[in-house]
């Protein structure tokens, strides 16, 4: 039994490593009361996208990859959807998302830009980062 128990203890300690090397501490998230945590059952694409106030530009950066530009993104998550949608099973979620993690003092229209690389890549599902305080 306590065999048992260590190795799901090593397995969701592996998992929850995995996602946290997905998020960018360099961004500071908006701040929504009403967030509610989001659902980790599901196959999605982090994308972080990052405001340099110096060169009032975007970076974009998905997988520990970075990209100067969001149209650079379609590629790799065309391959991440199709990776992730062999892993979904007929659950209650079927559907492969994009989650966007953008910084609160990036402008709306770098944020647009990642929702349309999603779009162009196939993925109709995108989700954003917020924190419920500050």
């Amino acid at each position: 039994m306590i065999d048992v128990l260590l190795t799901i203890l090593v397995f969701f300690m592996m998992i929850t490593s995995a996602q946290v090397l997905k998020v960018d501490k360099q961004i500071v998230l908006p701040v929504a009361p009403n967030a509610v945590k989001k659902d980790n059952t599901r196959s999605e694409a982090i994308i972080n996208v990052r405001w340099n106030p110096k060169t009032k530009k975007a970076e974009y950066v998905l997988d520990e990859k970075s990209y100067a530009k969001a149209g650079m993104l379609v590629t790799p998550l065309s391959s991440d959807r199709a990776a992730g949608e062999k892993k979904i099973t007929l659950g209650a979620n079927p559907k492969f998302r994009a989650v966007i993690r953008g910084d609160r003092e990036a402008p709306a229209i770098f944020i647009s830009e990642a929702m349309n690389s999603c779009g162009a890549a196939g993925i109709s599902d995108i989700s954003f980062s917020a924190v419920n305080k500050q």
